[in-house]
């Protein structure tokens, strides 16, 4: 089994129900064809760095899965299928990549641990 990254970037126009409900669709490709999805982030509304079909922001996410070669190829057609997607990639990662990615995970798990633990000392001086 490889790892996998894919970033999408849906249409600006959507609401935050249906930018998830699209997000739970692609996992849902995935997980039917035997992937296993490692890491989902979701960057919100960002600005594009050029206009594409008239639209100059877009929701941008991104999926780490573990899976077979034959995965990709039903996940793009899944892409192309769907109107709400501006672009996408999708790309294999080398053991420098996973291992990035991984220290990546590591250090957004530990900032998200943090913040609580200092709001709550923060409460406790008040």
């Amino acid at each position: 089994m490889n790892c996998y990254e894919t970033v999408f970037i849906l249409t600006p126009v959507l609401s935050d129900e249906q930018m998830k409900e699209a997000v739970e669709k692609f996992k849902g490709v995935l997980t039917q064809n035997g992937a296993e999805i490692v890491n989902e982030e979701e960057w919100g509304l960002k600005k594009l760095a050029y206009p594409i079909q008239k639209k100059s922001t877009g929701f941008y996410c991104l999926l780490e899965f573990k899976g077979e070669p034959t995965i990709v190829k039903k996940l793009d057609i899944a892409y192309r299928r769907d109107e709400r997607v501006i672009r996408f990639l999708t790309f294999r990662l080398d053991k420098y990549a996973q291992e990035y990615a991984e220290k990546r995970r590591n250090l957004r798990a530990n900032k998200n641990n943090e913040k609580p633990a200092e709001a709550e000392t923060e409460n406790k001086e008040a």
